[in-house]
């Protein structure tokens, strides 16, 4: 009863902050459910709608002539005894009604030749967006994901970024007639995003602005790198300083969009390289071949996260200046985002005041738990943004309160001489407290001004 008890006081401190709740925007790569063994997703039974606020099914394609081409239906549509994909898809809201769910169209293999053509077209424009409003509305989504990758790069055009301003008004107008959701996958760093945005005008017409804050480092570039640092390296000049997620999102706000707006992308994989010479393992070590491809993912140079973590021959390194982690075994290298480098920029989410977080993608996290905890990458964004539990209590015991331990209401209290121990104050029937004390994971401190377990660096204890 009283562990049932605390739970519902975590509850309750998360329902209070709910009405300002971050948003937790999470990309599903479709064709995971066709990966081998621990690989391969149930749509219905192993996405967890309850860590999402948006869900967004990838990806459709576009047609020259403006319509929506549906990349696979076999795994997309019920025909001829398919998977389903869509409405199992939409069907995870039954369980979380306030997760929203969209279907993204275009992505890095579409290119931007058509969508060059479509948005330069004012009469295909008009195809398009009414395609897109009656697909949308057709298999039951809540909206749409626009990923064009890239205006004015990759075949387009120097109006794209003019056009490209066109077709999101003219989906947004559509679009408020039907109730529909609109968002975009954008480039986040300057080196690209300049080419292709108005960024006052882009930011204006969106719900979400995922920016894709990944991809930041890989094999063009001859030499290791980590796929999303949050800051610069001191070994770092020029241009290259301007690689990281703190520049990128800076960047965009120097542009004119307001941080509420800005959905910070994290990557659910890393990239990794072939080393040239093994005697040369940190970051900026030659390589010049990608990384072996990973029993899931099968693609060379990137591995996701469940991947990396299964595999216990990995010697991982915490890169202080740019928190994150890379990892070396033999000739093998990644950079990647680990539980604790996911908290860092959840927590550098809060305190730019940016509206949330991207997942690319929930079906490279360790959702069937192999590992430990399932999604546990996912779960680490949902309690840094949505205020849940500390994280992670590794045990939690019922006892009488310590005598040094004074509980006057409701919440939690740091225990006053050990840094990872605290307990969570709850009310009894006759008006007193019990506490319940609980333990932080190893290596972590109880931190008394954001009222969460913390790296011991971050918490005065």
């Amino acid at each position: 009863m009283r562990v049932a008890v605390f739970w519902t006081l975590a509850a309750l401190v998360a329902c209070a902050c709910a009405a300002e709740q971050k948003k937790i925007v999470c990309y599903f790569g479709s064709w995971a459910v066709y990966r081998p063994g621990n690989g391969e997703i149930s749509i219905e039974n192993e996405i967890d709608a309850s860590l999402c606020t948006h869900l967004i099914y990838t990806f459709v394609g576009l047609n020259a002539d403006g319509t929506i081409n549906i990349l696979d239906k076999w795994a997309d549509l019920p025909d001829a005894g398919g998977r389903d994909g869509y409405n199992k898809f939409n069907q995870l809201r039954n369980g979380n009604p306030r997760t929203r769910t969209l279907v993204a169209i275009g992505g890095w293999n579409e290119g931007s030749v058509t969508y060059s053509k479509v948005a330069a077209d004012p009469a295909l424009r008009a195809t398009f967006v009414e395609s897109a409003a009656t697909f949308v509305r057709k298999y039951g989504f809540d909206g749409l994901d626009f990923d064009w990758e890239y205006p004015n790069q990759r075949g387009g055009s120097l109006k794209d970024r003019e056009n490209y301003v066109l077709l999101l008004k003219e989906l947004r107008k559509r679009f408020d007639e039907e109730g529909l959701l609109l968002s975009a996958a954008l480039a986040a760093a300057q080196s690209s995003a300049s080419k292709s945005y108005i960024v006052p005008e882009v930011v204006k017409y969106l719900d979400l602005v995922n920016l894709m804050a990944y991809d930041l480092h890989g094999l063009w570039d001859k030499t290791t790198g980590v796929n999303a640092p949050l800051y610069a390296g001191s070994w770092e000049r020029g241009d290259q300083r301007l690689l990281n997620v703190n520049a990128s999102i800076n960047w965009w706000i120097s542009q004119g969009a307001a941080p509420e707006k800005l959905i910070l992308g994290i990557p659910f994989y890393g990239r990794s390289f072939s080393l040239d010479d093994q005697s040369q393992t940190g970051i900026g070590a030659p390589a010049t071949a990608p990384g072996r491809a990973g029993p899931y993912t099968r693609q060379a140079g990137t591995l996701g996260y469940n991947e990396i973590c299964e595999d216990q021959d990995w010697k991982e390194t915490w890169q202080e200046e740019q928190r994150v982690p890379y990892a070396v075994k033999g000739d093998q290298w990644v950079g990647y985002e680990n539980p604790r480098s996911v908290q860092e920029k959840a927590e550098f989410i809060n305190r730019l005041g940016l509206g949330g977080v991207m997942a690319w993608s929930i079906e490279t996290d360790d959702f069937k738990g192999i590992c430990g905890e399932k999604n546990p990458l996912l779960k680490t964004l949902n309690h840094v943004l949505h205020g849940g539990a500390p994280l992670p209590p590794t045990s939690a015991t019922t006892k009488a309160p310590d005598a040094e331990v004074k509980c006057r209401t409701t919440g939690f209290v740091s225990h006053p001489k050990k840094c990872s121990v605290f307990y969570v104050c709850v009310q009894n029937a006759s008006g007193g407290f019990d506490s319940h004390e609980l333990n932080c994971s190893k290596g972590q401190f109880f931190d008394k001004v954001q009222m969460r377990c913390n790296y011991p660096n971050l918490v005065r204890c």
